[in-house]
């Protein structure tokens, strides 16, 4: 059986660390009840692993207060949480032709309903936000900016710090897309101005599929869109007003949240900074030997420090889904095709609807494994 090379970790990161693997299922065997429903001693033991991950969670991102982190399922609910629990008619939102469609899709039935009005900022042909635009593109309505930190397509970082600051200067709600950033780049929600923070546990922060996460800010007040048991005030006939009971409703993914727990101290035993040099430096090595094959085409910046670890490219005369199938089946790479949830950036690029190929690095991949996918490219394009 042919070796997986595994170049698709802004889907979902692959392997995880050994120390996710031990955890969940210790955590599964000796604690796996109700957190919070109950006082024997596997729901405290549950209830005080999840409190204790959260209260990790609000150190790792400079948060204050931990009960401000909201468990989810996947960055998408984060993001569905914040936008629909936030916006009411009439309001306006400014946000860009970045976004993974689970920013986009919320936003434009939004809109399709009459809800909300949308203005999309553009960005340069490396995909950087054009900071003019959006400071001109505030109104009196203009409730929210949502921004992608890093482009699931090009890879392009986004300066969100100047952009909080001048939606902090606006009085607007500034909500970020952490998707492809959170446990790669470090963030700071006061430092950066975040209001709203949406991440995936399944990513960069090494946790399992079916775990998330959402800081609600000091200035946000959140209508829930999932009400049910809480394991507090259940004598009320509303949801609590409490953070985080208001807005995780029902039982959350306990053994997923332990294992995120476990994700997150691997990355801090190992620097978060070591993380991110060894990302920009194979980042780097991919786009110099992809640079030196004349029938590529590569897409974003240049410049590893304006990037993630995300590069998309095409091979000249190649369909890229055709072009996967071939390095999965023949090569045993993994890596993805298409449009990657992100048909507005893919129309500003020119590559709709076929989309692109997409190599994302991770922690664990290396440089062999990048020259071994360049030769792979090699003996298809010839």
């Amino acid at each position: 059986m042919k070796r997986t090379i595994y170049f698709d970790n802004a889907a979902t990161s692959w392997p995880k660390p050994v120390s996710v693997y031990r955890k969940m299922d210790e955590f599964i065997r000796k604690w796996g009840a109700n957190p919070g429903r109950a006082g024997h001693r596997m729901a405290v033991g549950a209830e005080r692993i999840i409190e204790e991950t959260r209260y990790q969670i609000a150190q790792f991102f400079s948060i204050k207060d931990y009960r401000r982190i909201i468990f989810t399922l996947n960055c998408t609910d984060s993001l569905n949480i914040g936008i629909k629990g936030l916006l009411r008619k009439g309001d306006h939102v400014i946000t860009t032709y970045l976004e993974h469609n689970s920013v986009s899709r919320p936003l434009e039935g939004l809109f399709k309903k009459g809800i909300i009005t949308i203005t999309r900022i553009h960005h340069s042909e490396d995909g950087f936000v054009d900071l003019e635009e959006l400071r001109n593109a505030f109104t009196p309505k203009t409730r929210l900016v949502v921004v992608v930190h890093g482009s699931n397509v090009i890879g392009s970082l986004q300066p969100i710090r100047e952009i909080g600051k001048i939606s902090k200067e606006k009085g607007v709600i500034f909500m970020v897309d952490a998707a492809q950033t959170a446990g790669v780049i470090p963030i700071d929600v006061e430092t950066d101005n975040i209001d709203l923070l949406a991440f995936p546990g399944h990513k960069a922060l090494f946790g399992p599929p079916g775990t998330g996460g959402l800081y609600v800010g000091p200035r946000v007040d959140l209508e829930p869109w999932r009400e049910g048991g809480s394991g507090v005030d259940s004598e009320s006939e509303l949801q609590p007003e409490e953070l985080p009971f208001k807005l995780e409703g029902g039982t959350i993914n306990t053994v997923g949240v332990a294992g995120l727990g476990a994700g997150i101290t691997f990355i801090q035993k190992e620097g978060i900074e070591k993380i991110r040099q060894q990302e920009m430096e194979l980042t780097k090595y991919l786009l110099e030997k992809l640079s030196g094959m004349r029938e590529a085409i590569i897409y974003g910046p240049q410049n590893g420090k304006m990037r993630i670890g995300t590069v998309s490219f095409n091979i000249k005369d190649l369909n890229p889904a055709e072009l996967g199938a071939v390095l999965d089946g023949s090569f045993g790479i993994a890596c993805r095709t298409g449009l990657h949830c992100a048909p507005h950036t893919h129309k500003k690029l020119g590559t709709f609807p076929e989309g692109t190929v997409r190599f994302s690095l991770g922690y664990f991949n290396t440089k062999e494994e990048v020259d071994f996918a360049i030769d792979s490219l090699t003996q298809i394009s010839a």
